[in-house]
Parts: C-alpha cells; structure tokens; sequence
C-alpha cells in the first residue's frame, strides 16, 4: 500500500467499483441507489486489525439504512433516515474522518 497511511475503497456489495474515491464518486454513487442496493465504503488501516467502514442500504421502503464500524465489533452503529442528502452528508463527513456530520 504505498505511503499513504489508510486507503479507501468503495463497492457496490458484490465489487470493487473504485480505489481511492473522489467526492464526486461517492455523491454519484449515491445519488443512483436504487430500492435493494448496497454502497460500502471501507478504510484499509495498514498494520491495524479490525474493520472500518460505512455502508448505505436502500431499503424497498424508500428508507435508507447507514451502518458503519470504527474498528471493533463494539464500535457498530447504525441509524436509518428517508433523507438521501443527509445520507450523502454522512457518508462524506465519515470519509473526511468526522464521526458527527451536521
């Protein structure tokens, strides 16, 4: 992993759709979730065990579920909103490494 101390990757559930996603990436992606879809935003931690990552889940209510893990398996949250802004807010405020977006 070269000299960057973490790496993002972004999937769709099923691949990887892109490495180190831009903004625009993640809003897009976002933006064209449909009823069923998964986006999945994890941070590789070089030399560090555990899981980090956001994922977003468009339910078939039109009611997207946000879950993301800060390491641990006691550090998962998750929250559910019908607001696709405030979806992508979080998301980019997670990536930005900021644990309360506004």
């Amino acid at each position: 992993m070269r000299d960057d101390p973490d790496v993002l990757v972004m999937s769709d559930g099923a691949r990887v759709v892109a490495r180190r996603p831009t903004k625009p990436e993640i809003s897009a992606l976002l933006a064209n979730l449909q009823r069923g879809d998964v986006v999945i935003v994890e941070r590789i931690v070089e030399e560090e065990s555990g899981d980090w990552y956001m994922q977003v889940l468009m339910g078939e209510d039109n009611t997207f579920q946000l879950e993301y893990r800060d390491g641990a398996p006691t550090e998962h949250y998750q929250t559910r909103t019908v607001s696709r802004e405030k979806v992508v807010a979080a998301v980019l405020g997670w990536v930005k490494g900021q644990c309360h977006v506004a």
